[in-house]
């Protein structure tokens, strides 16, 4: 295989329409997750703050060492083993929040898509003979029974 061939069926890979999809996709998602992390930390985290008193998870921790720390900084400064629940429960909150309004954002965009016109029958089959026959029959044309409507 030469080097010509390789990058002529490159070239054909790279510019499909699929790969040029994908590529879009990964940008917006990008520019998506700018906007959602916005939303959760400038909008709903202080909300939650107020909700909580305050209450920094990411502050909380359990020094392995067996010493009292003021701080998990001070605790960190010392290269102490630090099991850092705080940050543990800090990533569940946010990614339940983020999940949560990437759902409705999903949620109030497919409401915007115009939904399928379902049309209604305008033909029934009759149970008795199975031809199809006008929806309003009341009786079928073919085979004279009374029908049920």
């Amino acid at each position: 295989m030469s080097l010509k061939n390789t990058l002529n069926e490159f070239k054909n890979f790279a510019v499909k329409g699929n790969v040029i999809d994908m590529a879009v996709g990964v940008i917006i998602g990008g520019t998506f997750t700018g906007i959602v992390n916005s939303l959760v930390n400038d909008i709903i985290n202080p909300i939650i703050g107020i909700l909580t008193g305050g209450l920094d998870f990411s502050s909380l921790y359990i020094p392995l060492d067996g010493n009292n720390y003021e701080s998990l900084d001070a605790a960190l400064s010392t290269n102490a083993a630090v099991l850092k629940y705080g940050s543990f429960i800090s990533a569940i909150i946010n990614f339940v929040i983020v999940s949560f309004v990437i759902f409705i954002i999903v949620k109030q965009i497919s409401k915007l898509k115009k939904p399928a016109t379902v049309s209604k029958p305008t033909t029934k089959v009759c149970p008795y003979c199975k031809t199809e026959i006008h929806i309003e029959a009341t009786k079928c044309p073919h085979c004279i029974s009374q029908l049920d409507n």
